[in-house]
C-alpha cells in the first residue's frame, strides 16, 4: 500500500471511530481527540473531572468500538494489589495432589478501564506502574507478559475531593496524557437530556481490531519529523526545567521540577497522530502547539508559590509556548 493509501486509511479510522464514540458522547470534542491521540500513539490517558461528566462512559464507548478485550477495575480504598495483578492459588490436582496455579487478574486485557484510580492507596496504585511503562507485571514470582496492545485508560476526581489520594508522580508521568473533563455546555446538556431521558441508548459498532490498530501504531512511528520541528519540542521541554538557562521566566518562579524525557516523547507522538488525522505525513509546529497542555500538565511539579497563588499548569505552559520561539535565527559572521 502506498503511503498516500495509507494516510487516508488511518484518516478514515479515526474518523470512524470519532463518529461511532460521537453516537454516545455528547460534545467533549477535545476529550476524544485526546483520547484517541494516545490510542493510536499506544499510550496511557488520565481522564480527570468531578463525577458525572461522562469519563467512565467514554472509557466504556471506546471499548466498545475496538475489538479488544476489556476489564474495568473499580478502585476502591480496600483494594490490594493482588486484586489487579492476580495472585497464586492453591488448586488439587485430578490425581488428589496440590499444587500453585496463577489466576490472571484483570490487568491482563488489552483495555483497561482503571475507574476513580485516586480512591485507592498509593500502595495499589503502584501496582500499575510496571505494568504500564514495561508492559509486563512481576505476579507469583514470575515475569508475566501483558497483551498488546494495552492501554490504561483512568478516570479520576480532583484531588481535593473527600476521600482521594493523589497520584505519585512516578505514575502521573507514565500517562501519555492527562485531559481535563469540563462541565458540558447548554446546547450539549440539553442534547444529553435528550439521548438519556426520551429515547433508547445508541448502540456502536466495532470498527477497529488488534491486528489493525497494530498496523496503524506503525504507521504513527513512521511520520518523519523536520529536524527544526523537533528542536522546537526539545526547547519547549527545556523551557520548563526551573532555574536552567533555558527555562522561562514563570517556570523558574512557579515550579519545582519541569517535564521529564517523556514528555518530549510524547510531543513528537500525538504530533504525528494528530498529523495523520488531518491527511499529512509531515509534523508542524501548529501539532505540537495542539498538543502541549495534554502532553505536559501532569508532568510540571508546582512550588509553593504557585499553590498559594492559585497559579495552575497551564498557565504555565500557555506562557511557555508564548515565550519560546519556533525558530532560533542563526547570526553568520
Amino acid at each position: 500500500m502506498s503511503t498516500e493509501a495509507q494516510i487516508h486509511a488511518f484518516r478514515e479510522t479515526y474518523a470512524a471511530l470519532r463518529a461511532e464514540i460521537g453516537k454516545v458522547i455528547v460534545g467533549q470534542d477535545e476529550i476524544v481527540d485526546g483520547t484517541l491521540t494516545a490510542v493510536f500513539a499506544g499510550g496511557h490517558v488520565l481522564l480527570e473531572g468531578v463525577p458525572g461528566l461522562g469519563k467512565t462512559l467514554l472509557v466504556r464507548t471506546l471499548g466498545e468500538v475496538l475489538d479488544l478485550s476489556f476489564s474495568r477495575i473499580q478502585f476502591t480504598p480496600d483494594l490490594m494489589p493482588a486484586d489487579i495483578l492476580g495472585t497464586n492459588l492453591v488448586m488439587e490436582t485430578p490425581d488428589g495432589r496440590r499444587m500453585f496455579e496463577f489466576q490472571r487478574g484483570p490487568v491482563f486485557a488489552h483495555l483497561i478501564l482503571a475507574d476513580e484510580i485516586n480512591r485507592a492507596t498509593p500502595k495499589t496504585q503502584s501496582a500499575l506502574l510496571e505494568a504500564m511503562q514495561e508492559r509486563q507485571v512481576t505476579a507469583g514470582g514470575e515475569l508475566r507478559r501483558l497483551p498488546e496492545p494495552f492501554f490504561v485508560l483512568a478516570t479520576q476526581n480532583p484531588i481535593d475531593q473527600e476521600g482521594t489520594y493523589p497520584l505519585p508522580e512516578a505514575q502521573l508521568d507514565r500517562f501519555f496524557f492527562k485531559l481535563l473533563v469540563g462541565y458540558p455546555s447548554a446546547g450539549e446538556l440539553t442534547e444529553v437530556l435528550n439521548r438519556t431521558t426520551e429515547s433508547l441508548q445508541p448502540q456502536v459498532t466495532r470498527v477497529l481490531g488488534r491486528d489493525r490498530l497494530l498496523e496503524l501504531q506503525r504507521l504513527v512511528r513512521q511520520v518523519p519529523v523536520a529536524s527544526h520541528v523537533k528542536d522546537y519540542a526539545v526547547r519547549l521541554v527545556l523551557a520548563t526545567h526551573p532555574k536552567t538557562p533555558t527555562a522561562v521566566p514563570i517556570a523558574t518562579q512557579f515550579l519545582r521540577f519541569g517535564s521529564s524525557p517523556r514528555g518530549a516523547q510524547t510531543l513528537l507522538l500525538a504530533a504525528k497522530v494528530r498529523a495523520l488525522a488531518a491527511g499529512r505525513f509531515n509534523v508542524s509546529f501548529d501539532d505540537l502547539q495542539a498538543v502541549a497542555l495534554p502532553a505536559l500538565r501532569h508532568r510540571l511539579i508546582l512550588n509553593f508559590e504557585a499553590e498559594a497563588e492559585g497559579v495552575t499548569t497551564d498557565q504555565i505552559l500557555t506562557q511557555v509556548l508564548k515565550e519560546v520561539p519556533k525558530t532560533i535565527e542563526t547570526v553568520v559572521a
